[in-house]
């Protein structure tokens, strides 16, 4: 079948109409949440036609770490951060539509040999600019929409309309480029990525077994929806003053006004909605086009975004509590699970085996399907005979299932789940940025482990470098780098029960000791079965 992706960056749970019912914001679970409601009939009208899954939680993060887990089915944030994909990477559009061939570049001859059709659609900046850069490179073709965020575009020098905490930083970019490019709501940046989607799909509907991927930048900052959006939950529209362009990643009353808070608060709300409308438009192509008999399609997002809980705005500053962590997903099957819900647990990584499943291609040949005697055949061809001592105990073989060249995937199909409401996904699901704590849930317990004084030791395991979100690298040697001076967040390991608490306010370590250690134990469980580096045992307190 089809596949299209939809996905957009740090949409919080609760501002989707399918989980928060028409309800206040702050009757759903976080009672710092503004009174009033955030409506998206299009999320719903795609609710009503597939499957809503009510424990999806995010992998890696931010951003790019979140994208590295949906191209290859790996977590990332264990081994490095923020960075590229790498040479030896399976990534999904090459294993959908064969490696990229620069020297021969026949869109006729890839079609003539029922080759996939995959194709991205984005303004996510962050696919191309230094330090990641090179997500578009597998892609069949691509539309890369400029100008939002940091996009190094218009450089003329005249003076631009721009919120004072944007002027002299990289989001000046963004409004300069929206103001010498914007002359109506069609061109703004979310209204231009569902409109080329859409078009693309009505040019390329007679293909087959097409993978369309939609990485929509918005909602992520900064926050300039159109006002009429805007004064739906903010009657000022943009008469306020000193309104900032983006949440601080702080507690918000170290930095702003209340009234600042407010705005900056109803400007995300604007984002969630002018978005939904224009996701309806490529909801329109796809009934237009009769496509929902042979496509599967899922939205979700990369994380979510503190917007007062815990009194704090933006992400990157604390565990990976609820409003970050626990995220929307959305799936149609043609066939299966229509306006129907899953419990299950899935994440980002889960898409890579279901998309590949989805357009009829297998998993690449890895050590997830190998057995063990062509795992350690492999390790000796490439230790010249040798295979490393104590390769026979179980621990030892798990972790040289992770030697270079021998990866496994840690996603799981979820195509099975819409038809069996019962079929097993995973027991529990991990999450957290790389040098920070991390966190794992089986849906009803939540426990956010942080790591022990001194955060040490920490390797990079990769060759390229950390050019974005920065961290302090040694030399390279055997395929990483020590770590030096990596500040992780200064917070205390946190058990939260979702049952009772779900935006995990209350923290029961203290009260529920041994709970802590029955997750303590599964988090050790899971990271093992990953080949989760041997560090990262030691520097969390799991050794």
């Amino acid at each position: 079948m089809n596949v299209i992706m939809i996905l957009c960056d740090t949409l919080r749970r609760d501002h989707c109409s399918p989980y928060n019912h028409g309800r206040y914001l702050n009757e759903c679970w976080s009672t710092y949440q503004p009174h009033w409601k955030v409506e998206t009939p299009n999320m719903e009208r795609l609710a009503r036609r597939g499957t809503v899954f009510d424990n999806a939680y995010c992998g890696s993060t931010p951003c790019m770490p979140a994208r590295r887990d949906i191209y290859t089915g790996r977590f990332e944030f264990l081994w490095r951060g923020w960075g590229p994909l790498n040479d030896e990477d399976a990534d999904l559009p090459c294993q959908i539509s064969g490696p990229a061939d620069y020297s021969n570049r026949s869109i006729a001859k890839k079609i003539k040999e029922d080759s996939r059709i995959s194709y991205l659609v984005t303004d996510h900046f962050h696919l191309w600019e230094c330090g990641a850069g090179n997500y578009h490179f597998g892609y069949t073709g691509c539309e890369l929409i400029r100008g939002h965020e940091g996009d190094m575009w218009n450089t003329a020098p005249i003076e631009v309309p721009c919120p004072n905490d944007s002027r002299m930083t990289f989001d000046e970019r963004h409004f300069r480029n929206a103001y010498l490019t914007r002359k109506s709501e069609e061109d703004y940046f979310a209204a231009q990525v569902f409109t080329k989607a859409s078009e693309w799909l009505e040019a390329n509907r007679s293909l087959k077994n097409f993978y369309l991927h939609i990485d929509c930048f918005d909602p992520h900052e900064p926050w300039d929806p159109p006002e009429k959006y805007l004064k739906m939950f903010d009657e000022r529209g943009y008469d306020v003053p000193d309104w900032k362009a983006r949440a601080p990643y702080d507690y918000w009353e170290n930095t702003m006004k209340e009234e600042q808070y407010h705005h900056l608060r109803a400007r995300y709300a604007a984002t969630v909605v002018f978005l939904d409308h224009w996701f309806g438009k490529l909801l329109d192509t796809i009934d237009n086009l009769d496509l929902w008999k042979d496509t599967l399609v899922i939205f979700s997002t990369d994380h979510g975004t503190f917007n007062g809980d815990f009194g704090r705005m933006g992400k990157l500053q604390t565990h990976e509590y609820d409003a970050c962590g626990h995220i929307p997903l959305i799936i149609y099957h043609p066939v299966y699970g229509h306006g129907e819900r899953r419990s299950q647990l899935v994440q980002p990584v889960d898409f890579y085996p279901t998309v590949l499943n989805a357009v009829g291609k297998s998993l690449p040949r890895n050590a997830s399907n190998m057995n063990r005697d062509e795992v350690l055949g492999g390790l000796r061809d490439r230790n010249d005979g040798k295979v490393k001592a104590g390769a026979n105990s179980a621990d030892d073989f798990l972790r040289l299932l992770m030697q270079p060249g021998m990866d496994s995937i840690h996603g799981v199909d979820i195509l099975p789940v819409f038809e069996n409401k019962d079929a097993k996904t995973h027991d529990y699901a991990i999450m957290g940025q790389y040098g920070k704590s991390v966190s794992i849930t089986d849906g009803h317990w939540i426990l956010h482990q942080s790591p022990v004084e001194g955060n040490a030791p920490l390797y990079w395991h990769d060759y390229c470098l950390a050019r974005f979100l920065r961290y302090d690298l040694g030399e390279y040697h055997d395929g990483y780098r020590e770590v030096y001076n990596c500040n992780a967040w200064k917070e205390p390991t946190w058990l939260s029960n979702k049952d009772n608490d779900m935006s995990e306010f209350v923290n029961l370590a203290e009260k529920h000791p041994e709970k802590v250690l029955e997750m303590q134990h599964a988090l050790k469980q899971v990271m093992t079965e990953i080949g989760a580096p041997p560090e990262q045992f030691i520097r969390l307190g799991l050794e």
